[in-house]
């Protein structure tokens, strides 16, 4: 927050300069700083404010690479998935080896049920080397193949993710979805179980294991399982509302 703060005073201050004329160097300055902004308020999760700044600092510098990314992720978080992809492909095109950009373009493919587009882009992302974050692409072809029903080559996918970064919960969350969808219930309690010793406050997983449970005809289990949801889930989520939901249903 205090980093905000100063990047608000900076931009306020150069800003001020603006009423008196800029060259273009100085332009391009105030709107680097107006990014930053914005970039700022993403992190922070005001995505209206962090687009109207970003759309700022757009008019001076559209061809900025980053700050289209930047667009991109706002886009997405707002679920302007065709708008996110058109900036996407634009950083892509300034920048041909931005690996972010080109996972960020899967993921706004997958948004929109592009699954073979998101492939290609997930398969490129996965064969660079230096990319930080590799358990995050091969995440992302396991959802990409699970939405295909391609379950064998879905669970292959999460399973590398999960021997690079074992607590990553996108891709146990999404194994667990592999041995729901194919009905392999117990296997699916027993990772389930596994997993939340490590993490005991994974809302998410503890409605997987709910799940699993219904599958077995467990409802006493099942129950426990979605009120240990809403102990960890936000009150406003998706996950709060289904839990209280399915609760209603098996009381």
């Amino acid at each position: 927050m205090r980093n905000l703060c100063c990047l608000c005073v900076t931009f306020l201050f150069l800003t001020s300069c603006a009423s008196q004329g800029v060259n273009p160097a100085e332009k391009k300055e105030i709107a680097l700083a107006t990014q930053r902004v914005g970039e700022g308020f993403y992190s922070a999760g005001d995505y209206s404010l962090a687009l109207k700044n970003l759309l700022e600092a757009y008019e001076t510098i559209p061809d900025d690479p980053y700050l289209n990314n930047s667009l991109g992720l706002v886009y997405l978080a707002k679920d302007r998935y065709d708008l996110a992809e058109t900036h996407f492909k634009r950083a892509l095109e300034l920048k041909k080896d931005y690996v972010d950009a080109k996972n960020n373009l899967g993921a706004a493919y997958l948004k929109q049920e592009k699954w073979s587009l998101a492939i290609e882009c997930f398969e490129d992302v996965s064969k660079n080397l230096i990319y930080a974050y590799p358990e995050i692409p091969l995440s992302n072809l396991g959802w990409a193949y699970f939405h295909q029903k391609k379950y064998d080559k879905s669970s292959s996918y999460f399973t590398k993710s999960l021997e690079i970064n074992p607590r990553f919960i996108i891709s146990i969350h999404g194994l667990a979805s592999v041995y729901l969808e194919t009905k392999e219930h117990l296997k699916a309690i027993e990772f389930l179980q596994q997993e939340l010793r490590r993490e005991p406050s994974a809302a998410i997983l503890h409605s997987d294991l709910a799940k699993a449970y219904e599958g077995i005809n467990d409802f006493t289990q099942a129950k426990a399982s979605w009120r240990t949801v809403l102990n960890f889930a936000s009150e406003v989520s998706q996950l709060a509302r289904e839990a209280k939901k399915r609760l209603d249903e098996l009381n």
